[in-house]
């Protein structure tokens, strides 16, 4: 069977290769509407991303982030979100997942109120699995989502009562190397967003839904003010009525914690809602403060929701969201079931049940999971303590968070197990990465791109600054080096040497060790990583 061919608009370049049914997501018309959007607004995004760095450098300089003053008014204002559609009312569990084939079917029919199909972080944004993604996508709204697994013989099919369909476009550092506008490579954002707009709008609406997106990575309001401009031209574009579309906003970088308010405000014709982003969080507070020795935080499994900086963003959330009548959605459990061992399986969803109960008793309106046995758990405890379908009347009027507040750190040990620990975590991912997985098992936990962020940022500055482990040894380059060869050992014996060559693990390994040795700290690692795909 020959390949289809792609009928391109003037100026528009597609250098990945064309698989079967490419050319119905690449078709001329969504390609013009792309190459619209970048034409308008790739010069602002870049120059945003331009202020971010500057910023970080005043942060490198020992400045912290503060709340804004010239943005006080907004803070301080009377003013509400547009009304928010009736399909996203009830959000209690939310399930996350890349978008192959079987995930969406199974996401859809876990029994979350919602998915989040994601182009972002629990993808390889390998070319293929990028379109592959949109055409699977553009099939649900046609009603031809359902499928027959080649390998196993299994059916997948959609049931009645799917889960409420929300995308997660790539964030605004990332480009789209396989197309080239202009001479440009593309905004993955705006290649996420605009294949999956315009194929998809008009179907959404016609089910009783809409155009849903979770929106990542922001640093700032200027940056939710140009998803709102890109939302409008949008949406005159496909005549589709202004506010049509809805995004929840995750605050997952330490700067827009301080500018919630603002990033309602900018977007609030179109917001759902704000989310605590938990992991690319701590990635985002380790990385803002890399060059402050007094923000080295303890091991990962002691930097706790429950806890110091992560407490007081998490409340203020809430307390932001609900004064101006968003939703406000709680963080990830990214435990999944420990097969053959019920003791095992038994702590890690008590583990969830704690979270989720301290994220409801708080007032979230919601939550995450990543496993779809990890939806009867938190639905159980949102059904007991959030009846209702949201918790938009729990003002929290009581919280008070300042600057300080959302900087304070956790209380913890340092230890050689836990820099051990983010090595092996840091390296396996990154090598499940590289062949084309962003959503990887492993040690029970369900790891994304935010963990290997996390693990190599801690080992970053453990480096950097020489930290002392277990009261004693001396975090140096050589004791890095000497972990990372036995720890890979120790990798290869878990996995099975045969299992362990086939991988990329030499890749993953040379990549790791240069982000967390580099003199100056690379802002993503999924940027030079993705020149290895």
């Amino acid at each position: 069977m020959s390949q289809p061919s792609l009928t391109l608009p003037k100026g528009v370049v597609v250098k990945g290769a064309v698989g079967a049914r490419y050319d119905e997501v690449l078709s001329h018309d969504a390609l013009a509407f792309v190459a619209d959007l970048q034409r308008r607004f790739n010069e602002t995004r870049k120059r945003l991303l331009s202020l971010r760095a500057e910023r970080q450098k005043r942060f490198d300089g020992g400045e912290t982030p503060d709340f804004l003053a010239e943005t006080r008014h907004i803070r301080e204002g009377d003013w509400k979100v547009a009304a928010i559609p009736a399909d996203l009312q009830d959000r209690r569990v939310e399930i996350t997942g890349p978008v192959d084939r079987k995930m969406i079917v199974n996401a859809l029919n876990s029994g979350a109120k919602v998915f989040m199909a994601d182009f972002e972080d629990a993808s390889s944004p390998l070319w293929a699995n990028m379109v592959e993604g949109q055409i699977n996508l553009k099939d649900r709204w046609a009603g031809a989502i359902d499928f027959t697994d080649a390998t196993s013989g299994k059916a997948y099919k959609l049931k009645d009562k799917p889960a409420v369909l929300i995308v997660r476009p790539r964030g605004w550092h990332l480009p789209e190397r396989h197309i080239e506008i202009d001479g440009e490579e593309a905004s993955g954002a705006l290649v996420d967003f605009g294949l999956y707009l315009f194929h998809n709008a008009k179907a959404a609406l016609a089910a009783g839904s809409g155009p849903y997106f979770y929106l990542p990575k922001l640093e700032s309001h200027l940056e939710a003010r140009l998803w709102n401009d890109i939302f409008v031209a949008a949406q005159n574009a496909l005549g589709l009525k202004q506010g049509t579309i809805k995004a929840t906003v995750l605050i997952e970088t330490l700067p827009a914690a301080f500018e919630m308010d603002e990033i309602l405000y900018e977007l609030r014709d179109h917001m759902a809602g704000l989310n605590c982003g938990r992991w690319d969080y701590i990635f985002s507070f380790i990385k803002k403060l890399a060059r402050n020795k007094a923000y080295v935080l303890p091991d990962r499994s002691q930097v706790v929701m429950s806890k110091a900086f992560l407490r007081a963003y998490s409340l203020l959330l809430i307390q932001t969201c609900h004064k101006r009548g968003a939703f406000a959605m709680g963080g990830m459990a990214a435990q999944i079931p420990v097969k053959n061992n019920p003791e095992a399986n038994a702590a890690a969803f008590a583990k969830v049940k704690a979270d989720k109960e301290r994220e409801a008793g708080d007032g979230h309106d919601g939550t995450w999971v990543a496993h779809p046995d990890l939806v009867p758990v938190a639905n159980e405890v949102f059904d007991r303590l959030m009846p209702q379908a949201n918790q938009l009347d729990k003002l929290r009027e009581d919280v008070k968070v300042d600057a300080k507040d959302l900087l304070e750190i956790h209380e913890g040990t340092r230890s050689e197990e836990g820099f051990r620990e983010n090595i092996r975590v840091g390296v396996q991912y990154l090598e499940a990465w590289l062949r084309g997985r962003g959503a990887v098992p492993i040690y029970n936990m369900m790891e994304d791109a935010a963990t290997a962020e996390i693990s190599r940022a801690q080992i970053w500055q453990f480096v950097s600054y020489g930290v002392a482990v277990d009261g004693g040894t001396k975090v140096t380059p050589d004791l890095f080096k000497r972990c990372l060869t036995e720890e890979m050992e120790r990798v290869k014996g878990e996995l099975g040497a045969e299992n362990y060559d086939k991988g990329r693990f030499p890749e993953a390994i040379e990549l790791f060790s240069k982000l967390s040795l580099a003199p100056e700290f690379e802002d993503f690692l999924t940027v030079p990583a993705y020149g290895k795909l």
